[in-house]
């Protein structure tokens, strides 16, 4: 068994189709137009040639904190500020903790089953969950912080109980067959990024942490339960939200970290240089996120081309593969782009992978 990924990949999200919506809006038979959109999404992520596909993300206003509503003990709020992003404010969604948090089943469970009987074996059908380290990150906001340390005055019985609810749900949706999870996280970004790690206090430690409970999630699994994780700076209508190189924690991302491959955004300086992949352990695969996802102006394939071979001078060219560089729609909003647009950096990237790669 292959635990590469493909040559041509993606992280997971799309623009929602007008319909879905409107659907959304008026909550009118949204369910029946959900099934319709992933159906139609499906065939369409296979008529551009991938052969490992998502549902889109489609049943989900936002890429994370939908995840952890599923979980009992988690409540969903509204904060009085969103997150500020380059040059926007997010929604003000966010999970909360009211109760000991724990899992008994989770909505995520019936949409997997639901994309796995719509590819039939067509694709592999791939999970998308946000990191254990991302949900740590959202419960401790400012807000959320006081309700979390009622809840859980010692810190080690909050991080048993998230460790006990990841690999409940992972358990069960590995029964339904998923073969292939991917983890989400942005929170290497915010320790990447200046303006943020001075606000965090000792940033080494935070690494050692939330790397400690991302292994402890995703090790002691099948050996066919391939699990990969993407590492973001923020996804927002076309916004970002945090700059910097992989450098400043490469030591632990890189060096600690027991997935199987990385997805990483480089479309642009914000990202820094190749130099740190050379931390990547040999046994596992780099995926580079080179065109970006936040704009639809097509990017010139020689220039991607480049890029690749000068990423291969830190990692053997046989463990790279392309992508973009996020989801084109980490929330519902969507990144400002068109749905043509959206496939033909798909039919890029496809093209792109078949002359680098000849197998």
């Amino acid at each position: 068994m292959s635990r590469r990924p493909f040559r041509n990949d993606i992280v997971g999200s799309f623009l929602r189709p007008q319909r879905l919506v409107e659907a959304r809006l008026s909550g009118k038979n949204l369910q029946s137009v959900e099934d319709e959109c992933i159906r139609d999404l499906v065939d369409k992520q296979l008529a551009v040639g991938l052969k490992s596909v998502t549902d889109g993300e489609f049943r989900r206003s936002y890429w994370h904190t939908d995840f952890f509503w599923g979980f009992d003990g988690i409540e969903h709020v509204k904060m009085k500020q969103g997150y500020i992003f380059n040059d926007e404010e997010t929604r003000n969604d966010s999970a909360r903790c009211v109760s000991k948090i724990s899992y008994s089943s989770h909505p995520f469970l019936s949409h997997f089953k639901f994309l796995s009987d719509v590819v039939d074996g067509r694709a592999q059908s791939r999970l998308t969950i946000p990191a254990v380290a991302q949900f740590l990150a959202e419960l401790g906001r400012e807000e959320n912080e006081a309700y979390l340390k009622a809840v859980y005055p010692v810190e080690e019985d909050l991080h048993n109980d998230l460790i006990s609810a990841y690999r409940g749900f992972i358990q069960d949706v590995y029964d339904l067959g998923c073969r292939n999870l991917q983890i989400d996280d942005c929170t290497w970004g915010l320790l990447v990024d200046d303006k943020f790690s001075k606000l965090l206090g000792d940033t080494q430690a935070i690494q050692e942490l939330y790397v400690r409970l991302n292994n402890r999630v995703i090790e002691g699994w099948p050996e066919d339960l391939i699990i990969n994780t993407h590492v973001c700076r923020g996804n927002y209508h076309s916004t970002w939200a945090m700059s910097g190189g992989y450098d400043k924690v490469s030591d632990v991302l890189f060096s600690q970290s027991k997935v199987n491959a990385f997805y990483l955004e480089f479309d642009d300086h914000r990202s820094g240089d190749f130099e740190s992949l050379s931390k990547v352990g040999d046994d596992q695969y780099v995926v580079l996120g080179l065109v970006t996802s936040k704009h639809g102006e097509l990017e010139s394939k020689e220039s991607i081309i480049e890029r690749i071979h000068e990423a291969s001078q830190f990692v053997d060219l046989d463990r790279l593969c392309l992508s973009p560089q996020c989801g084109f729609a980490s929330t519902e909003e969507g990144n400002i782009l068109t749905e043509e647009e959206q496939w033909d950096k798909l039919r890029l990237i496809k093209e792109i992978s078949e002359e680098v790669w000849s197998n």
